[in-house]
């Protein structure tokens, strides 16, 4: 019988608890498609950044590689947006798991757990495949031993559903229902609070807006007259991915999703991306009447330029001149901009309508969409109602009333100021208003200026209320939550 090679012999691996082999290590293995989201979280957490201008650059970059695919891109946008728009929902599930305040979970641990919540709860990724991918994210930015804890929380979160987690960690409408709302519905209790009291009614209305603002909404986009058109834009779209505005004679909805920047009228000014409310807002302002002179219109508040620049091209049909004046320099560049190869005449300053740059009786039409909390646009910056205090209310109530008044002092005599805000709060729509008309708590002698009713103006738009002022709602109109007051000088 032949003699047998030896065989090396292999130093057996340590034994661990039980006496059974150690498994060997393995490196963990980068996902990209949930690096990346992780990336956009930490840009929200640590810097105060937006996720909708974070993430397209990195969608960008990831597109590069031949074998990060459409689906890897929708799948990235989908946890991003997802994880922010449900972070109470999912901080309270997380809490109910863990034996520590939340407070005391790093955040980057707390960003991991929220993603692999979202995917179990907020997404159909089977839960072996939610759990492994996310316990090897938090092998790769967390290392080992933070994964073990990562593991154990979500093993924990995978036991229940989100309605029968909802049960759990919510209490009963009878017994609290701002509370039962906001972590039902992913808001701050505050939010919830103050939004109910601008839209009134019962629970049937809040729900509703509160499940409208966790929907992603269309992209929106505007043809600006004189230079591009809703069939133009319809046709590059493509019929099956595109429909017409529900309000706005010159917005085109991309149903389909898509990259607007792709379209060549988007990437040559002709047209742009522009919700349908804050559409309706300039072109109510352009519509009601003025005697006499019609020549010169302010929008007194213009970065980031959208409103400026439908403002700019309704003007040039009438020949009508627009100033643009935006206090932030790159704010300002912005507006620039929007408004390049504009046909009519217009200007582009930077200066704070504060301390305008401008003499008194100087407009014929004055645009005021003042800085604001944002609340009315959670649709579209979801990590905003995690970042706003309701204290920030009050920083902005001074600079939004020192700006409606510059507006009526702006404006001549007959002429009209349009308001708007993209909020619903009270504080910052309906009491800035009544207090800039009535003189309250500024020292300021009351402004000599009538409401206009603006519903006339919005014509063929539902729900928009008693008047004179006007709400629109994500729910009701599809729109932002865009608030609009006119008021015409009278003195």
């Amino acid at each position: 019988m032949s003699e047998q090679p030896r065989q090396p012999r292999r130093k057996p691996a340590p034994a661990g608890a039980g006496g059974k082999q150690a498994k060997p290590y393995r490196r963990p293995q980068k996902d990209p498609v949930r690096m990346l989201a992780f990336e956009v979280l930490r840009a929200v957490d640590e810097r105060d950044a937006y996720a909708n201008l974070v993430l397209p650059p990195l969608l960008r970059k990831a597109r590069q590689d031949e074998s990060f695919q459409a689906r890897d891109a929708a799948l990235a946008t989908e946890l991003v947006y997802g994880t922010l728009r449900r972070q109470g929902t999912y901080d309270a599930v997380i809490k109910a798991c863990i034996d520590r305040p939340l407070r005391e979970v790093d955040p980057p641990v707390l960003d991991v757990l929220s993603l692999g919540a979202h995917q179990l709860l907020g997404t159909r990724i089977p839960t072996h495949a939610a759990v492994s991918a996310s316990v090897e994210l938090a092998r790769v930015v967390l290392g080992d031993g933070r994964a073990k804890f990562v593991n154990a929380v979500l093993r924990k979160i995978a036991a229940h559903d989100l309605e029968g987690w909802l049960e759990r960690v919510a209490p009963p409408y009878e017994d609290d229902a701002e509370e039962h709302l906001a972590i039902y519905h992913s808001h701050p209790r505050w939010v919830v609070s103050a939004l109910w009291d601008a839209l009134g009614g019962g629970r049937a209305g809040i729900e509703d807006l509160l499940e409208a603002d966790n929907e992603r909404p269309e992209v929106t986009l505007v043809a600006r007259p004189g230079r591009s058109t809703p069939q133009e834009l319809l046709e590059a779209v493509g019929e099956e991915s595109a429909l017409p505005g529900r309000w706005s004679p010159y917005a085109v909805r991309m149903a389909e999703g898509g990259e607007p920047g792709a379209l060549e009228a988007v990437r040559e000014g002709r047209a742009g991306v522009q919700d349908e409310g804050s559409q309706l807002v300039a072109m109510a302002l352009a519509a009601v009447p003025v005697e006499g002179r019609d020549e010169r219109w302010l929008d007194g508040c213009a970065g980031p330029g959208g409103k400026a620049a439908l403002l700019a091209a309704l003007a040039a049909e009438r020949g009508a001149f627009l100033l643009a004046s935006e206090k932030q320099p790159h704010r300002a560049r912005l507006v620039e901009r929007a408004l390049a190869g504009n046909p009519g005449p217009y200007q582009v300053i930077t200066a704070d309508g504060t301390r305008p740059a401008w003499l008194p009786g100087s407009f014929d039409r004055v645009l005021m969409d003042v800085p604001c909390s944002g609340l009315g646009a959670l649709r579209r910056r979801p990590e905003a109602r995690w970042r706003r205090r309701p204290e920030d209310l009050e920083g902005f109530a001074p600079l939004q009333r020192g700006l409606l008044r510059q507006a009526l002092s702006a404006v001549r005599v007959g002429g009209v100021v349009g308001y708007a805000t993209c909020s619903p709060h009270l504080a910052e729509t309906r009491v800035v208003v009544d207090d800039v008309l009535k003189g309250r708590g500024s020292g300021n002698a009351p402004v000599s200026a009538e409401l206009i009713d603006a519903r006339p103006f919005m014509a063929g738009v539902p729900g928009l209320g008693d008047g004179p002022d006007v709400q629109l709602w994500p729910h009701l109109h599809g729109t932002d939550a865009m608030y609009l007051a006119l008021l015409r000088r009278t003195a």
